[in-house]
């Protein structure tokens, strides 16, 4: 039976609720877009914290897939995309590369047309991954028992 390490039920269900957060975006545009565009120009220990945590995810994952590379689940492919992904866009945003900011702009602009679509995808992916999250900890369990 293939293992399923401690921090992997935690990685999803940590990225599901943060990107079900974003249920704020729909409901608050204003609210929602001051406070993360505030977190992301102030820098302050908020924004660390955050970025040290999703940082430290995105390496154990990634770690984790290239250790278990011979005999992977599926949803480890996630640790390496969706990690790398996330892994440029925190040095992106800490780099302050130009293109990188004006993007993020124009993802916070609360008056695009655009604004439900792409809100509302994070909330479906937060969804999606929450639910892996508690599946993966539920099988975890079950593993732990049977061992």
């Amino acid at each position: 039976m293939k293992k399923i390490y401690w921090f992997e039920p935690l990685f999803f269900l940590f990225f599901g609720i943060f990107h079900l957060h974003r249920i704020w975006g729909i409901l608050d545009r204003k609210a929602y877009a001051e406070f993360w565009l505030g977190i992301m120009e102030s820098r302050g220990v908020l924004y660390y914290a955050i970025m040290i945590i999703l940082a430290g995810f995105c390496m154990l994952g990634i770690a984790v897939f290239f250790k278990e590379r011979r005999h992977n689940y599926w949803w480890r492919w996630i640790y390496l995309c969706g990690g790398a992904y996330l892994l440029f866009d925190l040095f992106a945003i800490a780099a302050g590369l130009e293109f990188w900011h004006e993007l993020l702009c124009r993802m916070f602009d609360t008056t695009a047309w655009y604004w439900n679509i792409i809100w509302g995808g994070f909330i479906i992916l937060g969804g999606l991954v929450f639910v892996l999250g508690l599946t993966l900890l539920s099988d975890r369990k079950k593993n732990d028992v049977i061992n």
